[in-house]
């Protein structure tokens, strides 16, 4: 079912109200409730694949992880699905069934390896008990690019609040549509050197989709990050958008982790502006490369 155009608004209010009430700094409040975000998307595929596989399979041995990944989707244990820890009662150690949840899925996934946070044990279970709730009223039986919606929404109402310095890790929308828009990447191999939380590559795939085409059949993605934690954003970002991407932490400025010179078709970025650093060895490098 379609969701009301307005539903992701009311989803970060009700969200943002538990915040204020929370005792978090913005930066405490913000990843953990992403990536429950991704949780409850990874659970609501992993539920859509086991139905079609349950229906599908014969085999003696049953349905196992690799099924699950050979249809591109998030391998989920049972103590990680989103009921399981939604029905944990008040009184429970939440924080720690939820940091213990996110363990499981990265050794069940090793594309998520050191992706998930795991800083839950700073929430009260009260509130992680209403996030799960509100989060819970997202309909199982939504259509479309529902969670990329909502993740988008309240990834670009976090950063004014989480902003670092530079505006590391979020560009408008605005502006990275612009960006796609005037490069037209129909086809072919995409590349940001300064990925931030992934938005050049969700907007590609949006403009592959409004023509028509799949974006996993028409483009690869290959980024670079050089903070961790905007790191996990993008790839987070990635996933709720149902995209995968080779994306990478190190600083682009010195560091040609991805082998960069006459590889790639498209490259798009937004850098961070008014950075420190040491312009010779920058230079040298891109020099060494022609």
């Amino acid at each position: 079912m379609p969701l009301p155009a307005d539903f992701e608004k009311s989803l970060w209010a009700a969200a943002d109200q538990l915040w204020t009430n929370s005792g978090l700094q913005p930066s405490e409040y913000a990843t953990p409730v992403l990536a429950l975000i991704f949780l409850k998307y990874a659970d609501h595929k992993f539920a859509q694949a086991e139905r079609e596989l349950s229906t599908k399979s014969r085999r003696r041995g049953g349905i196992g992880r690799d099924d699950y990944h050979a249809r591109g989707v998030v391998y989920v244990p049972e103590k990680a699905r989103f009921r399981v820890l939604r029905e944990l009662p008040e009184k429970e150690d939440i924080g720690k069934a939820i940091n213990d949840a996110m363990k499981a899925i990265e050794a069940e996934n090793d594309d998520l390896k050191d992706v998930l946070p795991k800083a839950y044990g700073r929430f009260d279970s009260k509130t992680l008990k209403e996030i799960l709730k509100l989060f819970g009223t997202i309909p199982e039986d939504v259509e479309g690019d529902v969670f990329g919606r909502i993740y988008e929404y309240f990834l670009g109402n976090f950063a004014p609040r989480t902003l670092q310095k530079g505006g590391e890790y979020f560009t408008p929308y605005s502006v990275v549509r612009l960006i796609v828009e005037i490069v037209e990447p129909y086809h072919g191999r995409i590349f940001d050197p300064a990925c931030g939380s992934g938005g050049m590559f969700v907007q590609s795939a949006s403009f592959v989709s409004a023509h028509e085409k799949r974006p996993s059949d028409e483009i690869s993605i290959y980024g670079v990050e050089k903070i961790q934690q905007t790191l996990r954003l993008a790839k987070m970002n990635l996933a709720v958008h149902g995209l995968s991407g080779d994306i990478r932490e190190t600083n682009t400025y010195y560091d040609d982790i991805h082998d960069q010179v006459g590889k790639f078709d498209f490259v798009m970025a937004n850098p961070p502006f008014n950075q420190n650093g040491d312009p010779a060895a920058c230079l040298g490098r891109m020099l060494d490369g022609f």
